[in-house]
C-alpha cells in the first residue's frame, strides 16, 4: 500500500513537471506583449566607467527626476554588481513616434557642474533598460555594410574645444534620440520589443520669451521641421548654465523575433580565436595524455609484471625507483590538517564550478537574467559546503585524526574568512568613494547569514558523515622510521618543479581568460559558456595529468614527499593567473585612480586564490588516485 501511494505521488510529480515545462520562463525573461499606445516605462541603471570601475546611481547626478523615485526589486547578484535600477521620467507610447519631448529644464550650480565634469572626465556611461533590454549605442565600423558594434549605454558627455581656442570645455549629452525596435505579430497586431538603441547629442537649446510649460523650443521643433541631428551647437557644462533635457523616440519594425533579440548583444565575431584556444589546449592535453599513458604502461605493465621484460640493469634501476619508497609514500605530511582543509575547500569550488557551468550551458544563466550568474554561484558555493566537510573529514580520518569538529571549523572558516576580510576592506574603499557598488548593510547581513546560517552547518553535517565512514586504508604499510631522501637533481627541486607544473594548466586557459577579464572590467557581455565549459574540462584534465607526470618523476627519484607538492604543482597556475591579471591591467585598462587599482588587484587576488584552491585540489586528488593505484598493484616483498 505504501509503495503504491509513493508511486502515485511520483507519477503526479512528473505529470506536473511535464505540464509546467510548457509554461516555464526564467524570472525576468518572459515575453511581454504591447498594443499600440501602451505605456513603455524606461528604467535607469547605474553609471559605469571602465576608467574607475566604480558604479554610481543614476540620480547621483542632477538629472531629471520623476515625481517619486521607485527602486526595482534586485536579486543578490545585481546588488553585488552595483546595479541600482530605478524608474525615470522617460515614458514612451508603443509605436507612437515622439519628437523633441522636453523632460525638464535645470540650472546648474557650482556643485552640480563639478559633478558632471568629473563624470565626463572619467568617461562615465548612462545605462537604461526597456522591457528588460539594456540600452545600446550602435557604432558603425569602416565598412557600412558590416553589422554595427553595440556599446552598452551612452557617455554622460564629452570633452572638446571651440574652434580657434585651446581651452578644454565639457559638454553634456542632453538630447537623446531613441530607437525602439519591435516585432509585430501579424495575427494579433501585438508587438514585442526586440531592440533599444540611442544616439546622444549635445545641444544648447533655445527658446523665445519666458520659460513655461508650453514653451516651444526653436532649436528642436518638429512643426518647423527642425530636428536634432548633430552636436554642432553643444551644451556646455558650467556654473549658472541652463540645461534643457529633451528626447526623440522612433519605432522601427524588425524581423528579429523576441527569442533572438539578445543575439546582437552577444554577437561574437572572433569565435575563431576561441576555437584556436581549444585546439591549443587539446594539443597540451594530448601531449600530457601520451606521457601519462607511457608512464602507466611502464609502471603497471612492465614494473608490476615482475619486470620480466627489462633488458639492462640501468633500466631496472630507473624503473624501480618509485618502488623503493613504498614504506614512506603514505606517511602523513607536515601540516596534514591544513591539507585536509584545502582539499575540502577545493572540492567545494569544483562542485560549484561544474554545476554553474552546466546551468550556464543549458541557458539558465542568460544575460537577460541580470545578476543570475553571481547569485547562482553564491548559492551553489553555500550548498556545496556539505561536500567540503565530507572530503576534508575523510582525508583527516585517513591521517589518523580524531577531532573532526576542529577540522570542520577550519574548513568552514579558513577560505571564506580570508575572502571575507579582503572583501570587507574593498567594500570600505567603495563606501569611501560613495559608489553604488558598495554592498548595503542588508545585503551584507544576507551574505553573513548564508555563510553562518547555511554553509557552516552544512560543512559540519558533511564532516560528521565523512568521519563516520570507514577509514581509507593505505595499500602498503608505512615504516616507523622515515627513509632518507637522496640528494635530488636541480630540476627536481621542489620550487622549480612546482613553478614548471603551473605553466601548462595556465596555458590551457589563458586565451579564454582574456575574454573573461574583458567581460568583467571592460563592461562587455560574456555568453560563450559552451567554449568555456570545454576549456574548463581541458583544465581539469591538464591539472590531473601534469601532476601525475611530475609526481611519477618525483617518486622515481626516491622523494616520497608528494602530498603538498601535488597540490602546489597544479595550484601554482594561480600565480601565473595573477601575473597575467597584472599584465592585463597595465596593457589593456586605463585605470588611473589608486582606489580603482586597489579594487582591481583585490578582486583578482580573490579570483587567483580561488583558482589556486580549485586547481590544487584537482592535482592532489589525481596524484592521490595515481599513487594508490600503482602501489596497490604491486606486491611488496
Amino acid at each position: 500500500m505504501e509503495a503504491r501511494r509513493r508511486s502515485a505521488l511520483i507519477s503526479i510529480f512528473f505529470v506536473l513537471l511535464i505540464h509546467g515545462a510548457h509554461c516555464f520562463y526564467l524570472p525576468g525573461v518572459a515575453p511581454q506583449d504591447f498594443d499600440k499606445g501602451d505605456q513603455l516605462m524606461v528604467k535607469v541603471n547605474k553609471l559605469t566607467s571602465i576608467k574607475t570601475q566604480l558604479p554610481y546611481s543614476y540620480y547621483s547626478l542632477p538629472y531629471c527626476r520623476p515625481e517619486t523615485i521607485v527602486d526595482s526589486a534586485e536579486n543578490l547578484g545585481e546588488v553585488l554588481r552595483g546595479d541600482r535600477i530605478e524608474n525615470s521620467p522617460y515614458v514612451f507610447k508603443m509605436r507612437e513616434h515622439q519628437m523633441c519631448n522636453v523632460v525638464c529644464r535645470t540650472t546648474l550650480d557650482a556643485k552640480a557642474a563639478k559633478e558632471f565634469k568629473e563624470k565626463i572626465n572619467d568617461e562615465y556611461r548612462v545605462n537604461m533598460i526597456l522591457d528588460n533590454l539594456p540600452l545600446v549605442m550602435p557604432i558603425r565600423r569602416g565598412d557600412q555594410d558590416l553589422t554595427p558594434v553595440y556599446q552598452l549605454g551612452y557617455y554622460v558627455g564629452l570633452k572638446g574645444q571651440y574652434a580657434g581656442t585651446k581651452d578644454e570645455k565639457f559638454f553634456i549629452h542632453n538630447h537623446l534620440s531613441f530607437t525602439v525596435r519591435y516585432h509585430k505579430d501579424a495575427q494579433t497586431e501585438l508587438s514585442r520589443i526586440v531592440g533599444f538603441e540611442v544616439k546622444p547629442f549635445s545641444v544648447k537649446h533655445e527658446y523665445e520669451g519666458e520659460w513655461n510649460e508650453n514653451t516651444r523650443l526653436t532649436s528642436c521643433d518638429p512643426h518647423a521641421n527642425r530636428l536634432v541631428t548633430s552636436s554642432s551647437n553643444p551644451q556646455e557644462v558650467e556654473d549658472k548654465q541652463e540645461i534643457i533635457f529633451t528626447y526623440d523616440v522612433q519605432f522601427q519594425e524588425s524581423e528579429v523575433k523576441w527569442a533572438s533579440r539578445w543575439d546582437a548583444y552577444l554577437l561574437m565575431s572572433d569565435d575563431q580565436i576561441h576555437w584556436f584556444s581549444i585546439v591549443n589546449s587539446l594539443m597540451i592535453v594530448l601531449f600530457l595524455s601520451g606521457m601519462v599513458a607511457m608512464i602507466m604502461l611502464r609502471t603497471l605493465y612492465r614494473d608490476i609484471s615482475k619486470y620480466n621484460e627489462l633488458e639492462t640493469q640501468e633500466e631496472a634501476q630507473e624503473e624501480t625507483g618509485w618502488k623503493l619508497v613504498h614504506g614512506d609514500v603514505f606517511r602523513p605530511p607536515v601540516n596534514s590538517d591544513l591539507l585536509c582543509v584545502y582539499a575540502g575547500t577545493g572540492v567545494q569550488c569544483l562542485g560549484m564550478m561544474v554545476v554553474t557551468m552546466m546551468f550556464a550551458v543549458l541557458g539558465f544563466l542568460s544575460p537577460s537574467n541580470r545578476g543570475g550568474l553571481m547569485t547562482a554561484m553564491l548559492f551553489l558555493w553555500v550548498f556545496m559546503g556539505i561536500f567540503a566537510g565530507y572530503a576534508s573529514a575523510r582525508l583527516y580520518k585517513m591521517f589518523k585524526g580524531t577531532e573532526w569538529k576542529r577540522i570542520a571549523i577550519r574548513t568552514a572558516f579558513l577560505f571564506p574568512g580570508s575572502v571575507a576580510i579582503v572583501f570587507f576592506i574593498l567594500n570600505a574603499l567603495i563606501w569611501g568613494e560613495k559608489s553604488s557598488g558598495a554592498v548595503p548593510f542588508g545585503t551584507m547581513f544576507a551574505l553573513i547569514f548564508l555563510w553562518f546560517g547555511i554553509s557552516v552547518p552544512l560543512v559540519f553535517v558533511g564532516s560528521y558523515v565523512g568521519f563516520r565512514k570507514q577509514t581509507i586504508e593505505d595499500p602498503v604499510k608505512t615504516n616507523k622510521i622515515p627513509r632518507q631522501i637522496p640528494e635530488q637533481a636541480w630540476y627536481m627541486n621542489p620550487i622549480f618543479s612546482i613553478l614548471i607544473g603551473g605553466i601548462l594548466p595556465f596555458g590551457a586557459v589563458f586565451i579564454e581568460l582574456f575574454f573573461i577579464l574583458t567581460s568583467i572590467w571592460l563592461n562587455q557581455y560574456y555568453y560563450i559558456f559552451g567554449f568555456l565549459f570545454i576549456v574548463f574540462m581541458i583544465l581539469i584534465v591538464t591539472c590531473a595529468e601534469i601532476t601525475i607526470v611530475l609526481c611519477y618523476f618525483q617518486l622515481c627519484s626516491e622523494d616520497y614527499l608528494w602530498w603538498w607538492r601535488s597540490y602546489l604543482t597544479s595550484g601554482s597556475s594561480a600565480l601565473y593567473l595573477f601575473l597575467y591579471a597584472a599584465f592585463y591591467f597595465f596593457t589593456k585598462l586605463e585605470i588611473t585612480k589608486p582606489v580603482s587599482g586597489m579594487l582591481y588587484f583585490g578582486y583578482m587576488l580573490i579570483a587567483s586564490y580561488a583558482f589556486f584552491v580549485l586547481t590544487g585540489t584537482i592535482g592532489f586528488y589525481a596524484c592521490f588516485w595515481f599513487t594508490r593505484l600503482i602501489y596497490s598493484s604491486v606486491k611488496i616483498d
